[in-house]
């Protein structure tokens, strides 16, 4: 489980610096590049919203 996060965290780091690349570089964008921001986007609100959850669960059931 650890490696597959390992993988799953490399992942968004290799898709944000794409990102950020056509940020900083607009012109050396590829041109599948909108549709790479708008996956980094939804993937990385729905993982923060996860590990928000997680978090939330977790203190709750430490509270009890």
């Amino acid at each position: 489980m650890a490696n597959q996060s390992k993988y799953f965290i490399a992942t968004f780091l290799i898709l944000n610096g794409i990102v950020l690349l056509g940020q900083v570089w607009p012109e050396g964008a590829p041109p599948f590049a909108r549709v790479i921001n708008i996956i980094v986007m939804a993937s990385d609100f729905l993982y923060f919203f996860i590990l928000l959850w997680h978090k939330i669960k977790n203190e709750k059931v430490s509270k009890l």
